[in-house]
């Protein structure tokens, strides 16, 4: 039973959503979105994300009045929702519906983290990792279990009927399924440390390539159980912090109560290989990840690794369709390198916003010299500005990004 309160508070901040996913330029944002995704843009898209949401909350907007857990986690969703729309919107999409996700166990790969952690500010989510390595002997490979994925369906009905209560004649309560992200080299950095398993890709290569081949079958093993359960989400309005609306998607033949992954987006990076050769990466990771890219409609490939220098590889993973250029990359032979081919996803440098004192102008002169180089060779642009730690409690400077960002952009 939820607590009335709650209700009538959860319900208030839903009509408020509602009323903004009612607007007509929401309709207009997905259609942009969808040019965008099909390499034939109007102009470049912006998003915003992974905001350090901690030291967003100086007018109380954000701050959680609920009592039940369910319904703090809505609430926590609906504020920020509405914070963003006011503060820094971007090319967001507000969405008419509610995500209800469904009770999914998945066992993984069997493996506990062995980690240290350095904290710096105790309000933030962020912070720093040290790893243990659990892979040094033969046997230690035996290590890795073939992922099993369950669903409780009670459960599942539990949550819906409670957002069917919260959200009834407001917003659709929307069941929604499994996203996968399949990144060999994220899990393997925190259970090697990024140092030893770059260490063992020198001194070691055939005992990682036995770990990969463990680890691909281990995530083709998953998707099939996914797929013959039901449990994949689709349609995508998000992959991987930008907009996923396309008409590419979903494939010829979707049951909607049984996705697919050729139905669907996946994204697939390998941040840890920012040092290794392109033969190395194409060796390590091309080979085994494009077995699994091979699955999906689409892909949106890389995050925080430079890729710049290694698009040869890049093309030799089927079905991508986004590729990332960090603040890492040399954007000119990024641009030069993706062309029209893909979306040039570029991830503006968050340090930007955290310095002791903000510059707009270097803001500006950044992502101006982004739109330069992508106008010159033809590339399809988005930028993304995500992963930021902190605003050095300013939360001005987001707004003072967007503006500048969706300038630049020709919005």
């Amino acid at each position: 039973m939820l607590n009335q309160q709650d209700v009538v508070l959860v319900r208030k901040l839903a009509a408020a959503v509602a009323e903004i996913a009612a607007l007509p330029v929401q309709e207009e944002k997905r259609a942009l979105w969808r040019k965008l995704n099909a390499r034939k843009p109007t102009r470049p898209m912006v998003m915003m994300d992974q905001v350090c949401w901690n030291e967003m909350n100086a007018g109380g907007e954000l701050t959680l009045q609920c009592t039940d857990q369910d319904c703090r986690g809505y609430e926590d969703f609906l504020r920020k929702t509405l914070y963003q729309w006011k503060h820094f919107p971007v090319d967001m999409v507000v969405e008419p519906f509610i995500k209800v996700y469904k009770a999914i166990h998945n066992t993984g790969f069997g493996i506990k983290v062995h980690e240290e952690t350095a904290v710096g500010d105790p309000t933030n989510a962020v912070v720093g990792h040290k790893y243990g390595n659990q892979f040094q002997t033969e046997d230690d490979l035996e290590k890795i279990r073939t992922p099993q994925v369950s669903h409780d369906a009670a459960e599942t009905n539990r949550r819906l009927t409670v957002a069917h209560e919260l959200f009834g004649g407001l917003l659709e309560a929307r069941p929604w399924g499994a996203e996968p992200y399949l990144s060999l080299w994220d899990p393997i950095s925190t259970w090697m440390s990024v140092e030893d398993a770059l260490y063992t890709l020198a001194d070691r290569p055939e005992y990682m390539h036995r770990l990969l081949a463990r680890m691909t079958d281990g995530y083709l093993s998953l998707l099939d159980q996914l797929e013959a359960q039901g449990l994949l989400a689709a349609p995508q309005s998000l992959i991987h912090c930008t907009g996923a609306y396309t008409d590419e998607l979903p494939a010829p033949g979707y049951n909607p109560e049984k996705p697919r992954t050729r139905d669907v987006w996946m994204f697939g990076l390998a941040q840890m290989f920012a040092t290794v050769s392109p033969d190395m990466f194409k060796e390590f990771e091309v080979d085994y990840a494009s077995r699994i890219c091979a699955r999906f409609g689409l892909v949106y490939y890389g995050c925080c690794d430079p890729l710049d220098g290694k698009m040869a590889e890049v093309r030799l993973l089927p079905n991508v369709r986004k590729v990332s250029m960090s603040p890492w990359v040399d954007q000119e032979r990024g641009a030069r390198e993706i062309g029209g081919d893909y979306v040039f996803s570029r991830k503006p440098s968050p340090a930007l916003v955290a310095t002791e004192r903000f510059h707009p102008d270097q803001v500006r002169a950044d992502l101006e010299a982004t739109r330069t180089a992508c106008d010159k060779h033809g590339c399809p642009l988005e930028f993304i500005l995500k992963d930021i730690s902190t605003v050095c409690y300013e939360p001005e400077r987001l707004e003072e990004w967007a503006r500048i960002a969706m300038q630049v952009a020709g919005a």
